[in-house]
């Protein structure tokens, strides 16, 4: 059995990224003593500097700065030797999914074989990795029994509490959000519970089981794809009756049973795209989930055949898309909207160019296009312009220097419509094309 005082001071985070960072350093500005583990030696050298790695996360660098100088966070490449010096062993590694939307367990599947040659007996194992259900037991739990010659429940303890955190503001929603715990026994809950009641000190949610806690994180985002498929079908139907959908769903949410979400031309990110195949690929392969998946796919496609239908071929136009992130005010392209849209562009034969200003000019090079700066004077040349994500830079862009502009086509109902409209240029948006009133 773990000793209390004992297993609240060592730590293993396997995996620094975007999250496991943030969580590593709560942990050690909480009491404990850290130890990181990540693949990428340059993450690792960061940290071990006293830096994070990651940008744009409010009080992020302040607390690995802090953990660095009260040397209560270290980090290292191999997941084994973190392990073997803590009691509590933190999984933080992404499970993605492939082209083929089959679930890609490479990365995670390689750190719990590293987490099974290091781990000690009456150790807490905790997966915060979004999960299929089924997984923390049967295919993690079982797998760190094989290897490590431990009885699952009796040797280690095995619990599950997903993360459920939103970038940019991921120190404040650690603190805020509810934490969801589900245990392979009454021990290992219990264990977690006093683990986050320390660490994070918010609110505990126990659950009767690891498939509880897995279902409902992948629950969570599954909701929201349904709910953004839902907005963006409304708002095809309004762009057919010339209805203004933004005004639509005011209206509507004022009532407090509605909650539509905002349309728009495609769901990205490590989540809402990714997580839904959790469950499709464990058997719910019909019906909304399935479906939802497909109507926010589609939305790139039907942006560029509203802006074929409006310009005709794009054979050599120059388009240029505004954001290569998949949402506004953070960098990370994972199945971003834009790389839809690339393909489908230059399989029209289109001029591209991306600008973001998250990117290196190098960093957008590598997808293939060509990165253009707004005070470039090849602005002038573009034909039409794709809001993607908009980046708070795109707020007070004003489209004068865009003088050959045929359309613009907003892709997040953002942009001023009668400013750009003033200026010449077509204005298209997401279920906006309201007919006013007579």
């Amino acid at each position: 059995m773990i000793d209390q005082s004992q297993s609240l001071s060592n730590v293993a985070v396997i995996g620094l990224g975007k999250i496991g960072l943030p969580l590593a350093a709560v942990f050690a500005n909480h009491g404990c003593h850290v130890f990181g583990a990540d693949i990428n030696n340059d993450v690792v050298n960061a940290v071990n500097q006293g830096r994070s790695h990651i940008n744009n996360e409010p009080g992020l660098d302040q607390l690995v700065a802090n953990a660095h100088k009260d040397k209560t966070l270290t980090a290292t490449t191999k997941s084994t030797e973190a392990v073997s010096q803590a009691n509590i062993i933190v999984v933080i590694v992404p499970v993605l999914i492939d082209q083929q939307n089959n679930t890609d367990y490479r990365f995670i599947d390689q750190a719990v074989e590293d987490i099974a040659r290091g781990i000690k007996k009456g150790s807490l194992v905790i997966f915060e990795t979004t999960l299929p259900p089924g997984d923390t037991q049967n295919r993690f739990g079982k797998k760190i029994e094989e290897v490590a010659g431990l009885r699952l429940g009796e040797d280690f303890y095995l619990a599950y509490s997903p993360e459920r955190v939103y970038s940019n503001r991921i120190i404040e929603d650690l603190q805020h959000y509810p934490k969801i715990i589900g245990g392979i026994n009454e021990k290992s809950v219990e264990l977690a519970a006093n683990f986050y009641k320390k660490t994070l000190r918010g609110e505990l949610i126990k659950v009767s089981s690891l498939e509880t806690a897995e279902f409902a994180k992948v629950a969570e985002c599954v909701y929201r794809d349904v709910n953004i498929a839902l907005a963006n079908e409304l708002a095809q139907f309004a762009d057919e009756k010339g209805v203004n959908i933004s005004e639509v769903i005011a209206a509507s949410n004022s009532q407090p049973y509605s909650h539509i979400h905002s349309p728009g031309i495609g769901v990205g990110g490590h989540c809402i795209p990714i997580y839904p195949y959790f469950f499709i690929n464990k058997g719910l392969d019909q019906g909304l989930t399935t479906l939802s998946r497909q109507i926010n796919d589609n939305m790139a496609n039907d942006a560029i055949l509203k802006i074929e239908k409006e310009l005709g071929s794009l054979t050599n136009k120059n388009v240029l898309i505004l954001g290569l992130s998949y949402r506004e005010n953070v960098k990370e392209p994972t199945k971003s909207t834009t790389l839809l849209l690339i393909d489908l562009l230059q399989d029209r034969n289109a001029n591209l160019f991306v600008n973001d200003p998250q990117f290196s000019d190098h960093e957008i090079t590598e997808f293939g296009v060509r990165p253009l700066s707004l005070d470039d004077p090849v602005v002038s040349k573009i034909d039409v312009v794709i809001l993607q994500a908009f980046h708070s830079e795109y707020a007070d862009l004003g489209f004068r220097q865009f003088s050959n502009c045929q359309l613009v086509f907003d892709g997040r109902n953002k942009l001023n419509k009668e400013q750009i409209t003033t200026l010449g240029i077509d204005y298209q948006s997401i279920g906006n094309a309201s007919k006013g009133m007579n």
